[in-house]
């Protein structure tokens, strides 16, 4: 069986707008997901401040989110999303990474939950945080 990594990298080049966003999976094992995109003029928001647009951001917490999931012992199969409520804290630092962590803590027969947390280089300051619900398929 390929490593997780391998396989986070997989999901992430199979998906256009994941590739277009320039995400970087760096890890994937046991429910946890972290996927870093880089900063790029592509995904500016706000061509005064140059903040990345909340839509980057809400893309590649929804992507980690999915990946956690699918990276969860328990799960053998794909994810779509259900729902998924993101907060913003803050813009991100123009020039900076921003990588989300996302974990999923429960999964039930047809139901799997995510927490996840977006960061920039000040990584005690969240630039967002996100819970949602993902379907479930090949459970146990």
């Amino acid at each position: 069986m390929a490593d997780k990594t391998t396989l986070a990298r997989q999901f992430i080049e199979a998906l256009p707008h994941a590739v277009l966003l320039g995400m970087e999976p760096q890890d994937m094992r046991d429910g946890v997901a972290v996927i870093g995109m880089p900063y790029k003029d592509e995904l500016i928001g706000d061509p005064v401040t140059g903040v990345v647009h909340g839509g980057a951001v809400s893309a590649l917490m929804d992507t980690c989110c999915g990946a956690a999931v699918m990276s969860h012992p328990e799960i053998s199969g794909g994810t779509a999303t259900i729902d998924l409520r993101i907060d913003y804290m803050r813009a991100a630092t123009p020039g900076q990474t921003i990588t989300t962590t996302a974990t999923c803590y429960h999964v039930t027969r047809s139901v799997a939950f995510v927490r996840a947390v977006a960061v920039d280089e000040d990584a005690d300051n969240p630039v967002a945080t996100a819970t949602g619900a993902f379907t479930v398929e090949g459970h146990r």
